[in-house]
């Protein structure tokens, strides 16, 4: 996948949710896609951390839009709203449901949802948004 696939996911999904792509915290995703060219780069362009999480955690967390592509292929049946979730930490919320690119000519190997952290406990911060982009398999 390239970045410009990741990157163009991420801004097409934030700007259709009305949120800015400053308030992103990091870009995360599961652990043996964290190599991935197009994830670290769109990371670095972000100015952001790419940030992976293993496949047994993010299985562990209940997703609204599970799929068998990535079970088999990572072990877990949801990889993009798991992983925002994760990041987000405890309290999380989940504010974009999965959403998958849609390249011209070709599947999209892409996916992302937005989770906002808990609101912080001093006044006058917000929690920030933290997209979770992921590659795809064939077939989801």
């Amino acid at each position: 996948m390239s970045v410009g696939e990741v990157l163009g996911l991420v801004e097409a999904t934030l700007a259709e949710a009305g949120l800015s792509p400053h308030g992103v915290a990091e870009l995360a995703t599961v652990e043996a896609k964290t190599g991935e060219p197009g994830l670290l780069t769109a990371a670095e362009r972000l100015g952001v951390p790419l940030c992976g999480y293993p496949a047994e955690a993010l299985a562990a967390v209940d997703v609204p839009n599970p799929s068998a592509a990535p079970l088999t292929a990572v072990g877990t049946a949801g990889v993009a709203e798991a992983a925002a979730l994760l990041a987000a930490g405890p309290g999380g919320e989940l504010l974009v449901a999965k959403r998958k690119s849609t390249p011209h000519g070709r599947p999209g190997r892409a996916t992302c949802a937005v989770a906002r952290r808990p609101a912080a406990v001093k006044s006058g911060q917000s929690g920030q948004r933290r997209p979770a982009v992921d590659r795809l398999d064939a077939g989801q």
